[in-house]
């Protein structure tokens, strides 16, 4: 059965955002990550590497609270009111595709559903009904 969590997106100000939400909520983060420390053939400017490029905080024991910073360097900006997403977490890259093929239907296409050098099968979407939506699974660690 998929998992569902909110994703927010920030300009600039995740990690901030994200210290207070742990203030109020409580926990420790189960990841966070910086632009600078993801692959990449060019470097970041400074300003953009230190910038979140994910994290999530565990809220219970079925939610996750997960965010990241978007940069105009990527190309993306966000903006309050629209600045999040509906996170699927799959069971199986089968269930992966199948909920992303037929949620994406009559919508448009962000990241088409690939393997990532994170480990997981990834994809993201905006539906026909303007909702943006991350459908991921995470290949099992050895």
């Amino acid at each position: 059965m998929a998992q569902i969590n909110p994703y927010l997106t920030f300009n600039g100000t995740c990690e901030q955002a994200f210290q207070f939400y742990k203030s109020v909520f409580g926990g420790e983060f189960a990841f966070i990550g910086k632009f600078k420390d993801m692959p990449s053939e060019q470097p970041l400017p400074d300003h953009v590497g230190n910038l979140i490029m994910h994290v999530s905080l565990p809220i219970s024991s079925e939610t996750v609270l997960m965010g990241s910073d978007a940069n105009e360097h990527f190309g993306q900006t966000a903006s309050a009111g629209t600045n999040f997403a509906v996170s699927i977490n799959t069971e199986s890259e089968a269930e992966a595709k199948r909920l992303f093929d037929g949620l994406s239907a009559g919508g448009t296409v962000t990241m088409p559903l690939d393997k990532t050098f994170w480990g997981a099968y990834f994809g993201m979407f905006t539906d026909q009904f303007g909702i943006h939506w991350m459908v991921n699974y995470d290949y099992e660690q050895q």
